[in-house]
């Protein structure tokens, strides 16, 4: 699906099974929208971007962590690589049986079997991991609202979406791991209830809902029904703050704002995720895209290579 930020959804094409309306499980293309909450409740009052966690919440510790640093990779905990089930930081991927998210966020944050493991924030990018699980734990104790109603409230309402949802589905479908689990089978209702969704990774949503999202994205924060973040918070999203704050660098050379991977010699931005839903925008054009496919990181990452000029051409042409 392609959208264009004065025209809207300007082209989609559907194969197989998908279809504009089907809920795909989308990994790690959930972060954007993750990062979004913590920025509105900053522009609500209610959370400090930049100042650590354990002076904002009534979290015991002496961690120095930010919000920010949570959101941008860089909060100096363990990421998702080289040990993707670092056992101090197990409870992101459980669903039941390990207590709720803040209880997990939590103890990811003030856990003392880590300590060797954690450097610095702002010193290093480590993508991925139970920082994420942090960040929403922080979400919700900062507004005193579930993890749910927060995504009701900032994106299902402005944006009149159908489906959107956080689950915590990697233990639910084993083994895991990059391939896109069978037995959702475009089925909410397979998922189990839990009280500790997966941040980082675990949304579901439809083609059509996310389009809903890019374009916010590239309208300053608007949707159909009204705001949903400021202007000033997707700006903070879409700059790289790697970069900025302490001359960073992630994988492959790139950027990385909140929530957004930035190529540095196109200025496109994108929020890959491991099953193969690939969104990219390209701010100053005005437009972006959203490929999704239920398959794995490498082969969305593939075609989604092979349609960005594609895409770039037809947007062109058509304004002409």
């Amino acid at each position: 699906v392609v959208v264009d930020a004065d025209d809207g959804v300007v082209f989609e094409d559907y194969v197989g099974d998908l279809a504009a309306d089907r809920p795909s499980l989308i990994a790690s293309a959930s972060k954007m929208l993750s990062a979004g909450v913590l920025l509105h409740l900053a522009d609500e009052g209610l959370l400090e971007m930049d100042t650590p966690i354990v002076d904002q919440l009534d979290w015991e510790g002496d961690s120095q962590v930010t919000p920010a640093q949570l959101i941008s990779n860089s909060s100096g905990l363990v990421g998702l690589l080289p040990n993707p089930t670092y056992a101090p930081y197990i409870c992101q991927y459980t669903n039941t049986g390990s207590g709720n998210l803040q209880e997990c966020g939590r103890s990811i944050l003030l856990n003392a079997e880590d300590d060797a493991d954690v450097i610095p924030p702002d010193t290093e990018f480590r993508y991925g991991g139970g920082q994420w699980q942090v960040a929403g734990a922080v979400a919700e104790a900062a507004s005193g609202r579930s993890w749910a109603d927060l995504i009701e409230e900032i994106y299902i309402e402005p944006c009149g979406l159908d489906t959107l949802a956080f689950n915590n589905h990697w233990a639910q479908f084993p083994p895991g791991g990059f391939a896109y689990p069978e037995g959702f089978d475009a089925d909410p209702a397979t998922l189990q209830p839990t009280e500790n969704p997966n941040i980082e990774g675990g949304a579901y949503t439809t083609t059509g809902d996310y389009a809903e999202l890019l374009l916010m994205h590239l309208r300053g924060g608007r949707c159909s029904d009204g705001r949903s973040l400021s202007a000033d918070a997707i700006e903070r999203m879409h700059a790289d703050r790697i970069a900025d704050v302490y001359g960073g660098t992630a994988p492959g050379g790139q950027g990385y704002g909140m929530g957004w991977w930035i190529d540095r010699q196109s200025g496109r931005i994108n929020d890959n995720g491991a099953y193969g839903a690939v969104p990219w925008l390209d701010v100053d054009g005005g437009f972006g895209a959203y490929l999704v496919i239920e398959q794995d990181v490498f082969v969305g990452l593939e075609i989604a290579d092979a349609l960005r000029q594609p895409v770039e051409d037809a947007v062109t042409a058509a304004r002409l």
